[in-house]
């Protein structure tokens, strides 16, 4: 059952707002007028929703009172269908708009992307990971800057860290963070097996200077000359820079810009969002232990997701969900599964908050 008495104490809440909005004191506070549209911007559609709702109500109880006349009859049964079908959805839209938006999912988000076991084959597999997401961040029109690499000999990825930015990009790519497994043959394999290999992901929202504090005496600078592929210029200056954040014991290195001054802010950067994300555990740990996606090593044991070269199939574990087309999804083409988990999700947190259906 809908909650009708939340619902409408929402709506008067939007009028309020809507009306706050043209006061001269809100317009001369630029800070509370951004926070209120922000809150009408949010509330908007579940108004319109259950606007609708009261029209689509209101023609249902017409039909029911036309079926009585036998002349009626026939097109009052339609229109009813009609309205009873347009009722459910609406119903589901609107539980859906009463979930509580966690405010990650509008951030940008530091990918960590780490061949796993395999050795070498697992390497590689983490760089066609990171190339699938970059080509489905592609599709979204979002940004995607390579922050830190750390390549192996075979040109795969020991680690690779970037940022992702653009619209809502946190709600998308979350699902995406955990161990994936790869099922193929490796282009060294003289036999033809399948071995089995694993890279992991690890996705967090980035996070706000005012969300984290860093004491300029908790940090430890060392400066060295860059190393690795990207140039003379970059390989001859000293612009290689390693913080160490003495209280949490994390070391962070950024060498892929030859300014020393570019290559700290981008070590600051992954610093700060590696903090936010323990700080976000600590406290999840708290909350009975809610956090379920992210993982730090990668075990075979962990894995959320496996692909299969031979069978040109994927399957989510998490789900199980099973897709036979591995070559589009190995090319960025994720909306399908994204999709799925993100339904999965919301279903989870509808039960959570008693928001199912009737």
């Amino acid at each position: 059952m809908l909650p009708r008495e939340k619902l409408q104490a929402l709506a008067r809440r939007f009028r309020e707002v809507e009306s706050l909005l043209c006061t001269a004191d809100v317009l001369a506070d630029p800070a509370r007028s951004r926070k209120l549209q922000e809150e009408h911007a949010a509330t908007a559609p579940l108004v319109a929703r259950l606007a609708e709702l009261d029209e689509v109500e209101a023609a249902a109880a017409s039909a029911r009172e036309a079926l009585g006349d036998p002349e009626l009859r026939e097109l009052a049964e339609a229109e009813l269908k009609q309205a009873e079908a347009r009722r459910e959805a609406l119903g589901a839209e609107l539980r859906l708009l009463l979930l509580p938006r966690d405010p990650r999912d509008r951030r940008n988000v530091i990918v960590e992307v780490r061949g796993g076991e395999g050795g070498e084959e697992g390497c590689l597999f983490a760089a066609d990971l990171f190339r699938m997401l970059a080509r489905y961040a592609e599709t979204n029109r979002w940004k995607v800057e390579v922050l830190s690499t750390s390549e192996s000999s075979s040109g795969g990825y020991k680690e690779l860290v970037a940022l992702v930015s653009g619209h809502e990009v946190y709600s998308k790519l979350r699902f995406e963070g955990g161990v994936h497994r790869v099922q193929r043959v490796p282009a060294t394999e003289a036999q033809g097996r399948v071995h089995t290999s694993t890279a992991s992901i690890i996705v967090m929202p980035e996070a706000d200077d005012v969300e984290v504090e860093l004491d300029e005496r908790d940090l430890e600078f060392h400066i060295a000359a860059s190393g690795g592929p990207g140039g003379q210029g970059v390989n001859t200056t000293n612009s290689a820079v390693q913080v160490h954040h003495k209280p949490s014991g994390l070391i962070v290195k950024c060498q892929d810009e030859r300014s020393q001054l570019k290559n700290t802010a981008k070590a600051l950067k992954i610093l700060k969002s590696r903090l936010l994300e323990i700080e976000r555990e600590r406290q999840e740990a708290a909350q009975a232990k809610e956090r379920k996606g992210m993982v730090q090593t990668a075990e075979r044991s962990q894995k959320i997701r496996t692909y299969n070269f031979p069978q040109n199939r994927v399957t989510d574990h998490r789900i199980g969900l099973t897709l036979h087309k591995l070559d589009r999804v190995i090319d960025g083409d994720l909306e399908e599964l994204v999709t799925a988990l993100r339904t999965h999700h919301q279903a989870e947190l509808l039960e959570r908050e008693g928001l199912g259906a009737a």
